[in-house]
């Protein structure tokens, strides 16, 4: 498990309830690298992925591919709390794009469009980094 993903899991874990009963256990991880801003944004964009990956994937983290309705509101909250995050550093300009790459990664998956709901993902995080 990567390190800012570990980060999501133990946000999870200390919101308790049924997420934090369904995580999946991990080795624990290294604190993720770089300035504290840069940690919170890269936390950030791994709860968006995840989100995105309990809607239309398998998720990393938790274990509810059983429960389709669960999997849907952890992925929900796990979008809320990437974009919260986002927000709370101040970068707007990441908030509109991140709910951009959620909206086009949304709209593709329910044309049947795997590889552009990918490449949504893709560009969006390219826009990212160049604009950090």
């Amino acid at each position: 498990m990567s390190a800012t993903l570990a980060v999501v899991a133990t946000r999870l874990r200390e919101d308790g309830g049924l997420l934090a009963a369904a995580l999946v256990e991990a080795d624990a991880a290294p604190t993720p690298h770089g300035d504290a801003v840069g940690r919170r944004f890269a936390v950030a964009v791994e709860a968006i992925r995840e989100g995105y990956l309990l809607h239309y994937g398998a998720s990393r983290l938790l274990a509810v591919d059983a429960d389709r309705d669960l999997a849907l509101l952890a992925g929900d909250r796990l979008y809320a709390l990437g974009l919260a995050e986002l927000a709370a550093i101040g970068d707007l300009r990441a908030v509109r794009a991140m709910a951009a790459v959620i909206a086009r990664g949304a709209a593709a998956q329910a044309a049947g469009d795997a590889a552009a709901a990918e490449e949504a993902w893709a560009t969006g995080t390219r826009t990212l980094a160049l604009d950090r």
